[in-house]
């Protein structure tokens, strides 16, 4: 079984998508130490996020958390990309580490050939994104992704219509029979649901996406308590009260990608449970 074929992979087992790498004490996220972490815990994909320069380079970073990540009151999206090189995380704790903000052609070849590579932020700058990854002969193994939007819809058929696609949806599909007619590479859609009762949680929804070779995506991490992304059934939940209704609901559910900020600990719960695999 060639790890990096999607939907292969995903007919196998479910698959676990590690949010941001793998981090935590003086590992910073996003960083290509996060990255190997998460690859020897045992992720199948590897979410990197993209921060573009003023000079339109293109670095691995979350745009808008320069000032926790790197102490810095500047954006990136204001600096060269030569003051991007300068910069180095700091840890939980606030300390400088040793752990660079990586440019995407770093991360993209540590990654090559190991994982899945889920391209966050693609909108930010859609032709330079996909020239890069065609660049590094990366084509069959990244999921890109945007808002359920026309607009993004357009430019992804326009630009990157070989590359896997993944539009976010909220509670209501309203956009996977456009999609189907359209010149994109559409693999399936990452979900994102505030209750038990919205389409995109429901059975008969879930079925019918697998039915038309679909792969649905749903996130167990929680990056504000208050944005609520699969009812509740999450990372938080799975580790301090109930996994059997966090990370297990989830794969019950059929969901075919969880994404976690603890892959580990994931991993070895389905596996545990008799959950990660196909039967």
């Amino acid at each position: 079984m060639n790890k990096l074929d999607l939907r292969a992979a995903a007919a196998e087992r479910v698959l676990l998508a590690a949010h941001r790498g793998v981090s935590g004490g003086n590992i910073p996220c996003n960083t290509l130490e996060a990255y190997e972490i998460a690859l020897r815990q045992g992720a199948d994909i590897v979410e990197v996020d993209i921060a573009v320069t003023a000079d339109r380079q293109l670095f691995v970073f979350h745009p808008g958390m320069e000032m926790p990540h790197l102490k810095s009151e500047t954006a990136i999206k204001e600096m060269q990309g030569s003051q991007v090189s300068e910069l180095a995380y700091v840890n939980q704790d606030l300390v400088k580490t040793e752990c660079v903000v990586s440019t995407i052609d770093e991360v993209f070849e540590l990654l090559k050939g190991r994982c899945i590579i889920n391209i966050d932020k693609f909108w930010t700058a859609m032709p330079e994104i996909t020239e890069a990854i065609r660049r590094h002969g990366l084509s069959d193994q990244v999921i890109i992704k945007t808002s359920a939007q026309d607009k993004w819809f357009k430019m992804v058929e326009e630009i990157a219509p070989e590359l896997p696609y993944m539009p976010i949806i909220n509670d209501i599909d309203r956009c996977t029979d456009q999609l189907l007619k359209m010149n994109i590479n559409f693999v399936g859609a990452e979900v994102l649901f505030r209750t038990e009762l919205s389409q995109t949680a429901q059975p008969e929804y879930i079925e019918s996406m697998h039915k038309k070779g679909l792969l649905l995506w749903a996130n167990a991490i929680i990056y504000s308590y208050k944005a609520v992304l699969a009812a509740g059934h999450s990372d938080d939940y799975s580790l301090t009260r109930d996994p059997d209704l966090g990370w297990g609901w989830l794969a019950d559910r059929g969901y075919d990608i969880i994404q976690t900020d603890w892959t580990l600990p994931a991993r070895l719960y389905l596996e545990e449970t008799g959950r990660r695999f196909r039967k």
